[in-house]
């Protein structure tokens, strides 16, 4: 092949290079060391003396062209690759979606087992009085609860509140019974940060107030609401308890979901996990608020514990890490 020919092959080809890849693949076939060009740069030796200068100049002279061309080739597609057209062929970059967090996500599932119900969605202020938090809720001013490491004061002499009771007598206050609500919502108090306590934590709690409500009814609400959550096998137990708000409490226990009341590591070998706290309003409540008529029975439960149960999680603190990997595992398909 001669000079001009070769010259002018390399020249297209480097025009059509659309990659730093195919433009060093040019330099390697036409300006390696066993390239083209260097073939003919050592077949000059070859020629008759007479023609050998005119012939080696036009191959330095062709080497250097076509070594510019390419530096400058690769300069081109450098400063082009930073725009978002430089190769449509690529495949497009899929974005990443976010979507609910796991804890939102049990939330709304047991909201819609309430709704189905009967019952309403009510909300309030996470600042809260010692009022609502506690006096209206038949809590001593002597209780522990009120006490500076339980609970989280402003300096304002308002509070972080505690749980979201507040809110049923924020409720009550402007609506009559009969009634059913819960609130769910995020709650605080001053707590250790370790594999099963947070200082913040997400809770829903349930009132329904109306005449003849007995503990039966409570009882049945709950062992519905721990068959729709767990799987209808799930079985529930109830023990006496003590809240200042209710009268007589209880506490509502499910057999183990991985161990099937055999023990395990999740149930610390007891069988049963503890899910709810609840309970026959306490009289004094009602009779406050100008109810004395009526009865009824509330109840709370921490979602986070109960994530932990239903998703075998084993520390509470992956919930607020924003760990990626751990909440992808959380979509709509898998819960």
């Amino acid at each position: 092949m001669d000079l001009e020919s070769l010259g002018k092959e390399v020249q297209l080809a480097i025009q059509k290079a659309a990659s730093l890849d195919e433009v060093e693949s040019l330099r390697i076939k036409y300006l390696g060391k066993k390239g083209e060009l260097t073939k003919v740069l050592h077949s000059i030796g070859k020629l008759p003396a007479n023609e050998r200068p005119k012939a080696g100049k036009l191959a330095n002279k062709l080497k250097n062209e076509l070594g510019e061309l390419i530096k400058e080739k690769k300069e081109e597609i450098k400063t082009h690759k930073s725009l978002p057209w430089e190769d449509l062929s690529l495949p497009g970059r899929r974005p990443n979606v976010g979507g609910l967090h796991p804890l939102s996500i049990l939330s709304h599932e047991i909201q819609e087992i309430f709704i189905k119900m009967g019952f309403s969605v009510v909300t309030g202020p996470e600042i809260e009085t010692e009022y609502y938090n506690f006096t209206a809720l038949n809590t001593p001013k002597d209780h522990p609860a009120r006490d500076m490491h339980d609970t989280f004061y402003l300096k304002d002499g308002r509070l972080l509140r505690t749980h979201t009771s507040p809110v049923q007598i924020r409720t009550l206050e402007k609506h009559s019974p009969p009634l059913r609500i819960i609130s769910p919502g995020r709650c605080y108090r001053v707590d250790t940060f370790d594999p099963i306590h947070s200082p913040t934590f997400t809770q829903i709690e349930g009132l329904w107030i109306d005449k003849n409500i007995s503990m039966a009814d409570l009882f049945g609400t709950l062992d519905l609401l721990a068959k729709s959550i767990f799987g209808k096998d799930v079985k529930t137990e109830f023990f006496p308890s003590y809240f200042p708000f209710t009268e007589p409490s209880a506490e509502m226990w499910i057999q183990c979901p991985f161990c099937k009341g055999k023990g395990c590591s999740v149930c610390k070998r007891r069988g049963r996990i503890e899910t709810v706290g609840a309970g026959m309003v306490h009289p004094n409540i009602l009779e406050s608020l100008g109810y004395g008529e009526f009865n009824g029975f509330a109840f709370g439960m921490g979602i986070d514990r109960i994530a932990m149960t239903k998703y075998d999680i084993d520390d509470i603190r992956l919930f607020f890490q924003n760990e990626l990997q751990f909440l992808r595992q959380f979509d709509d398909s898998k819960l």
